[in-house]
């Protein structure tokens, strides 16, 4: 188990992630070259395949065991009225994952991914941001060391969830706090007109009141326990060299703390979906990535990442199960 005592010591593993296989990512665009099909005729699958077996470290890879790791943590900027559903519904959506009805349950199962739940701390929400730091230091050191230590050192990739009821007004207060701007607040849960209001009021109030804004604490005063969670696990993956899929609004915020501390701390990462939230775009265009589908989803809990799973399944199959020309004595390699 990995420890993080302050935000310095998690600076300093950010520090020494390490990088891409780039021999792999060569022998398999050597492979990808010699495949029974004309040249960029799986379009994105090939690049896909090939960003793959960089971080694999074989350029032949396989995609045999995924994680989905869903975090749950509970907000004191709930009390501000920011979502159209009330705090107690964080813990019973815990007990319905647990139970194997929410959605990310059947798309995990669809996808051959191994689902593991994390709720941290449910009792005790963190504090309204609008006052001050939603958690001390230590709070999200703890949390973030819970996603950390979750992946799996044997996985293959790790697919980070979510749920928290307001934790779509954290994600914006993030994402306006890091990128700068207006119009981050959207309607998440679905809220009215009032509610987007409140949202953005208290989006407003929460960056008035945590001026600090390096990536680590916007985390510690915007954020919640389950994003500190979805960073730790996106960090402990990259320290193990293991690909991340984001999900969507909230995922990619998690994610911003960490690129705004390093911008190439996210190269092992892909952008799985584009979210129906309006501002997760702006959110991909600043991190420079290209979603794989754009299905109008704005769940949470990893779905569309998850979906997004057998989009880079398919590419792997392809990529590693295909013949060569020489393989199939067919002309024209």
């Amino acid at each position: 188990m990995t420890d993080f005592p302050d935000i310095q010591t998690i600076r300093a593993a950010i520090a020494n992630f390490p990088g891409l296989d780039a021999q792999a990512a060569k022998a398999a665009t050597e492979r990808n070259s010699q495949l029974t099909k004309p040249p960029g005729a799986l379009g994105r699958l090939e690049t896909l395949a090939i960003w793959y077996a960089g971080w694999a470290g074989d350029p032949r890879p396989v995609l045999d065991t995924a994680q989905v790791l869903v975090f749950a943590g509970n907000h004191g900027v709930a009390a501000q009225g920011v979502s159209a559903f009330p705090a107690e519904v964080t813990a019973q959506m815990v007990g319905n994952f647990e139970a194997g009805g929410a959605a990310i349950n059947q798309l995990s199962n669809l996808a051959g991914a191994r689902m593991q739940v994390h709720a941290i701390d449910l009792d005790r929400p963190t504090a309204d941001f609008t006052q001050g730091p939603a958690m001390t230091e230590a709070e999200m050191c703890a949390a973030f060391a819970t996603g950390w230590n979750a992946v799996d050192a044997d996985a293959d990739v790790v697919v980070p969830g979510e749920m928290g009821i307001a934790n779509t007004t954290s994600a914006a207060a993030i994402a306006s706090a890091i990128l700068g701007g207006d119009g981050w607040a959207g309607r998440g849960t679905g809220v009215d007109d009032a509610g987007l209001d409140r949202k953005e009021r208290a989006v407003a109030a929460g960056l008035a009141a945590n001026p600090d804004r390096t990536g680590l604490a916007v985390l510690a005063a915007l954020g919640g326990r389950e994003l500190a969670a979805m960073a730790g696990a996106i960090a402990g993956a990259r320290a193990r060299r293991i690909p991340i899929i984001l999900d969507g609004f909230i995922c990619t915020a998690a994610a911003l703390c960490l690129w705004a501390e390093d911008p190439s701390a996210l190269d092992h990462c892909l952008a799985g979906h584009l979210s129906a939230e309006g501002a997760h775009g702006r959110m991909l265009d600043a991190l420079g990535m290209e979603p794989l589908l754009s299905l109008g989803l704005r769940l949470g809990e990893g779905s569309g990442a998850a979906l997004a799973l057998q989009v880079l399944r398919g590419a792997l199959a392809c990529h590693s199960g295909m013949a060569t020309f020489a393989e199939a004595a067919v002309s024209g390699g």
